[in-house]
């Protein structure tokens, strides 16, 4: 059993479901996306999802209702399968922060919605991520989940630490093991119990070895879809980590004990 706590709604969330239960997955915590590469069927097509990628990892600035529409399609997919999905909810980061309070107090009051994310500020530009997690402290403390994968930087990750620390009742997931940057950010999670680290997208095995060896109660099984494959990253993670315990604890207890904090996963 596993809980997946990055997957992006894809354009067949039947399909996208289905191979997640062939990776063992009993929930998958569903972020909203606007862009859709594996609906691409030539190379022109894929390029041109990308172009669209790189805007929103680089912070671009994008309108408010293009969110809104993605986060409404995210939510109608969880409403159809509600045993199998969660849902974390995005925020444009250029609001002011009243106006961010607002857009995550409208969104946290449904019971499925139980985290915030995937965030992705400007590289460089990390502390634009605070009233965010201000907000989420507000509301008990609901994980959030922020990009950590190029054009993420290692002054990024340093911040993302820094904000942890000073908002400790909030878990801050970083995402895809931070990239090009993933032992540094196993070594700034060590001592921030509150940092937890996705392991999804690991560029190495060698990486989430040393994560599950140094913080496994802060490791969380993810697969990024659809820009990994759920099965794919769950055999990195078994070809990483022998000890039966870790596993259990990276597949499925780290997670779900954050996720509970809603309700809505308890018993899971």
């Amino acid at each position: 059993m596993a809980i997946d706590i990055h997957a992006h709604l894809t354009n067949d969330v039947p399909a996208q479901l289905a191979r997640a239960r062939v990776a063992g997955v009993t929930r998958t915590v569903l972020l909203p996306s606007s862009v859709h590469p594996e609906a691409a069927t030539t190379n022109a097509e894929l390029r041109a999802e990308f172009a669209r990628v790189t805007t929103v990892v680089s912070g671009g600035p994008l309108p408010e209702e293009r969110f809104r529409n993605a986060i409404a399609d995210l939510l109608a997919a969880v409403a159809e399968h509600p045993e199998e999905t969660v849902a974390f909810v995005s925020v444009p980061l250029h609001l002011e922060a009243g106006r961010i309070r607002e857009w995550v107090a409208d969104y946290l009051t449904r019971p499925n919605v139980v985290g915030i994310g995937e965030l992705t500020p400007a590289p460089g530009r990390a502390a634009a991520i605070e009233p965010v997690l201000a907000a989420a402290a507000e509301h008990g403390g609901v994980p959030v989940l922020t990009h950590g994968f190029a054009p993420n930087t290692i002054d990024d990750l340093r911040t993302y630490r820094e904000l942890a620390e000073r908002y400790p009742s909030v878990p801050l997931v970083v995402g895809a093991l931070g990239g090009l940057h993933a032992l540094d950010l196993v070594d700034l999670a060590e001592d921030r119990p509150n940092l937890y680290l996705d392991l999804s997208s690991a560029l190495q095995t060698f990486a989430v070895r040393a994560a599950a060896r140094t913080v496994p109660e802060q490791c969380l099984f993810g697969s990024n879809t659809p820009y990994g494959d759920v099965v794919a990253a769950r055999h990195t993670v078994e070809a990483a980590v022998s000890d039966p315990g870790v596993r259990r604890s990276v597949f499925e207890e780290n997670a779900a004990r954050l996720l509970s904090r809603r309700g809505v996963l308890d018993g899971v």
